[in-house]
């Protein structure tokens, strides 16, 4: 099977003096869904954004479908790579939820039909069709984030990153929001603290701590580890637990 993300040295320093990663090497197979875990500060949201060009590390070489990621690609990286931030108002800025979905398809030129069938289409993925005219700020908070999602699949990426997809939703938008995740065809990285969610939908996970990888493998494997997680600052999923 190809390489979706190929990552060699892959090293951040930020402006204050953080050293964020340190030499990172990872690869993922297309099609594959990968949880990255970590205790907070241990680069995972860093990491994630090398993926699109949002960051660029030092000394390092991002391969994403086989395209550099570096200034000349970024517009392709982009059209392929969708990242989905944890707080949906980051992505979520214009008057109504079918403006923000169709955001993407109109910068990407588009013609208005096109915009039309593809917004369509995404807010039939997520279950909420007929919520065009709607404002988004004035949805739930379960709904904002599945629009955030619609944002992004408009565009038909083949990379979707996800970074607490889950935080702050009650459990049935919880619920909801794992079932479409499960049934969407297509490269995931999922970034978080919910490793029930990471156990359901993740075949393999990567633990991240200090901006190193300290373990990469099964799922249910370094999942069930206690010794592992514990030592970095992490518990098991409850379901694993008894």
């Amino acid at each position: 099977m190809s390489k979706a993300i190929r990552v060699r040295n892959l090293e951040y320093v930020y402006p204050d003096g953080t050293k964020a990663l340190k030499g990172i090497d990872l690869d993922i197979l297309k099609g594959e869904s990968v949880g990255l875990i970590g205790p907070n500060g241990a680069g995972k949201s860093t990491l994630l954004l090398h993926l699109n060009g949002i960051l660029k590390g030092q000394q390092s070489s991002v391969e994403v479908l086989g395209m550099k990621v570096e200034e000349k690609n970024l517009i392709k990286v982009r059209q392929k790579v969708a990242i989905v931030f944890q707080e949906p108002d980051d992505q979520l800025f214009m008057p109504t939820v079918f403006d923000d979905v169709a955001f993407g398809p109109i910068n990407a030129d588009y013609p208005e039909e096109k915009v039309r069938a593809k917004v369509k289409e995404a807010l039939k993925g997520i279950r909420m069709e007929g919520y065009e005219k709607r404002c988004s700020h004035h949805l739930s908070f379960g709904e904002k984030k599945r629009i955030s999602l619609a944002t992004v699949l408009s565009m038909q990426p083949e990379i979707l990153i996800l970074d607490e997809p889950t935080s702050n939703l009650d459990p049935r938008a919880r619920r909801h929001l794992i079932e479409l995740l499960k049934n969407l065809n297509l490269t995931k990285i999922v970034a978080g603290h919910d490793l029930e969610l990471i156990l359901e939908i993740c075949q393999r996970v990567i633990l991240l701590d200090e901006g190193e990888i300290v373990a990469n493998g099964d799922a249910r494997g370094v999942l069930s580890n206690k010794s592992l997680m514990e030592s970095h600052g992490l518990e098991l999923p409850l379901s694993l637990a008894a």
